[in-house]
């Protein structure tokens, strides 16, 4: 939902990172694994109960992930790099829930309740996308994105919102998860509408 506008504030930056980067002669495969890699660190400090610590390298991991695709733009889109960009957020993301149920060992259920509303958002557009592409549908949805991008309620600016609060307020937790995890219900729900729609 909030996609769209932060681009705008945050491209122009992100582009003059990636031109840095490309500079130095780093490829956008490359940032994307760090990138990973900083994403499965988040993970070990939540576990360990390290908040602070696991804002700065999910805050690292989100980086990496709007130079990549910055980069990847202005020397060429590969199908392998919107691959690794997919998989490897959805696994930083469901792995950050998975975090604070070893946290949290008591609010296990709101963590499996998130796990359980990203494979709904997840699975949602990244079905919708592989029809997109059969059927060779495009538009904006599409632009700047390896596949078709069918939005919603919680996108990209959202999730990245929602971990920031609940790593600077752990306790939360369990409430935020709940929350988040219907929006993101809601969101599937939208985005199965459309798609019954569009593929009819």
């Amino acid at each position: 939902m909030l996609d769209r506008a932060a681009r705008r504030l945050i491209d122009p930056v992100l582009d003059e990172l990636a031109l840095a980067a490309h500079q130095r002669g780093l490829t956008a495969n490359q940032i994307t694994v760090v990138g990973f890699a900083c994403g499965l660190a988040t993970i070990g400090a939540i576990a360990l109960q390290s908040y602070e610590l696991a804002l700065l390298l999910l805050l690292a991991n989100r980086l990496a992930d709007g130079i990549d695709g910055a980069l990847a733009r202005r020397v060429g889109a590969t199908d392998l790099g919107g691959y690794l960009d997919i998989v490897l957020d959805f696994i930083i993301y469901s792995g950050t829930a998975f975090a604070f149920a070893l946290a949290q060992p008591d609010r296990a259920l709101a963590a499996a309740f998130l796990i359980f509303s990203f494979m709904g958002t997840g699975s949602s557009f990244l079905a919708f996308a592989i029809f997109a592409a059969k059927r060779k549908l495009d538009g904006e949805a599409a632009t700047n994105k390896s596949f078709y991008y069918l939005g919603g309620i919680t996108e990209g600016t959202e999730t990245i919102l929602f971990f920031v609060i609940i790593l600077l307020f752990p306790g939360w937790f369990p409430v935020a998860a709940y929350i988040y995890g219907t929006l993101c219900w809601l969101t599937t729900i939208g985005r199965i509408g459309a798609a019954v729609q569009r593929l009819r």
